[in-house]
């Protein structure tokens, strides 16, 4: 009998940790990012897959693998999939995070806050720390929504991807692909 009762405890406190956890719900978010190319063409793309947590903890990761990249052209998601991003061998970004638990805690339903959160970006065999700017939107008890405020620059030098880009220029036959890349995003949340 004792050893039932334990096991329903534990049973009762994983769950409840797992309830404490917020999911990325992979259809209601999107990480969009800005390519310009020839100076002055902007395109905007994104990432088809996504998925991530934050811990009851405060610890949020995000992964995103790299062959959903999608800029509208299948022939040049192939050619970012495996001259910029070489997905065979770095397959996925990876993005993690301590967040206060007291951003999310004391938000009252409907409620936004703008807060500044630093993260560090694993992409292609290379880790930067970036600072975030984020609007954190309360929209129910158990769904809440993470925005950018402001667009994060991710450069190509920093992950060590210039090659990459001036491969898919040359490929293109463009006199310019510009190596500072707004990423902005949306996430939604869910317990």
């Amino acid at each position: 009998m004792k050893k039932w009762i334990g096991i329903v405890a534990l049973s009762a406190i994983a769950s409840f940790s797992c309830f404490a956890q917020w999911q990325v719900v992979e259809q209601d978010s999107r990480v969009s990012f800005i390519s310009i190319k020839k100076g002055d063409i902007a395109e905007v793309h994104h990432f088809k897959q996504l998925k991530g947590q934050l811990k009851d903890n405060g610890q949020f990761e995000l992964s995103i693998p790299l062959i959903g990249v999608a800029t509208g052209i299948d022939i040049r998601d192939e050619r970012m999939q495996s001259l910029l991003f070489e997905v065979s061998l770095y397959p996925e970004l990876k993005l993690s995070s301590q967040v206060d638990n007291k951003l999310v805690k004391e938000l009252s339903v409907g409620e936004s806050k703008i807060a500044d959160i630093e993260g560090k970006i694993s992409l292609h065999g290379k880790t930067q720390t970036k600072t975030f700017s984020v609007l954190i939107t309360k929209i129910t008890d158990n769904k809440l929504q993470v925005s950018s405020f402001q667009p994060v620059i991710v450069n190509a030098n920093e992950f060590d991807l210039v090659a990459g880009v001036d491969k898919l220029r040359e490929i293109a036959g463009l006199s310019s692909i510009s190596q500072a890349v707004p990423v902005s995003f949306v996430l939604t949340l869910t317990q």
